[in-house]
């Protein structure tokens, strides 16, 4: 989807999309799906760094979006921030905007984490 992270520190993540033009539904808009995928990859990492290791895993459980404008081929920016981090599940929203700030979509997502299922990833804030 061509996604990738533009900033990153614990409990928040950005992610810059720029969707191609085959990702437009009939209509010249972009499909509902990839702003839910940009959404849904802000507030993973958001709360993936929090965890403080890569020891262990995590998965989306829900995420729930209100879509607030229709978004053409420009570029898209979702920053993911972590509301709440427990042992087994966090909370954390994330909206998208366009390159001047419009507001296109915004949502929350609950994410589970998973024991022993991490993978390697040498973040450096995390001293081993």
């Amino acid at each position: 989807m061509g996604m990738r992270i533009t900033d990153i520190a614990c409990g928040r993540a950005t992610v810059e999309m720029t969707p191609a033009e085959f990702r437009l539904q009939p209509l010249g808009v972009v499909h509902g799906g990839n702003i839910a995928t940009l959404i849904d990859t802000a507030t993973f990492w958001a709360c993936y760094v929090s965890m403080g290791s890569d020891e262990d895993g995590l998965a989306s459980v829900d995420l729930k979006l209100n879509y607030l404008a229709p978004a053409r081929v420009e570029a898209l920016w979702s920053t993911g921030t972590l509301i709440k981090a427990g042992k087994t599940l966090s909370y954390a929203e994330a909206d998208v905007r366009t390159s001047d700030g419009r507001p296109v979509a915004h949502g929350t997502s609950t994410l589970m984490r998973l024991p022993n299922l991490g993978v390697k990833l040498g973040i450096p804030f995390w001293a081993e």
